[in-house]
């Protein structure tokens, strides 16, 4: 069972940075995606940022240019570094983390950690 632990959320100001970071547990299993969503309060969930095994990304386009994701996969950890932080950009980030394992896809999610923004 992949467990996800989530670290690095908290509060900046406007124009700050933060840097999250999602360590798996140990698997037999290749991680084929790792990444983050987020969600605030009467909106509705959203892909932030994800990278496959093989380096491929995905961005939302409000945070490109700002949000570079990374990934460890020898130590099976991702890391979002947010710059230039909004306050549109509070949310609720959720790690993310998908196996491939033959015809059966299974999706993994970490408990989510606050990110405000002031003004």
């Amino acid at each position: 069972q992949l467990q996800l632990v989530e670290s690095g959320g908290g509060l900046v100001q406007a124009g700050g940075s933060l840097r999250l970071s999602c360590e798996a547990s140990k698997s037999i299993f290749s991680i084929n995606v790792m990444g983050w969503y987020r969600q605030a309060p009467g909106k509705q969930r959203e892909l932030v940022a994800t990278m496959t095994t093989d380096d491929s990304t995905n961005y939302l386009d409000s945070v490109k240019g700002r949000f570079t994701i990374s990934r460890d996969n020898a130590k099976n950890t991702a890391y979002l570094q947010m710059n230039n932080l909004k306050p549109e950009d509070t949310s609720v980030y959720s790690c993310y983390a998908a196996i491939v394992n033959g015809r059966r896809k299974y999706d993994y999610w970490g408990q989510g950690t606050q990110v405000t923004v002031s003004s």
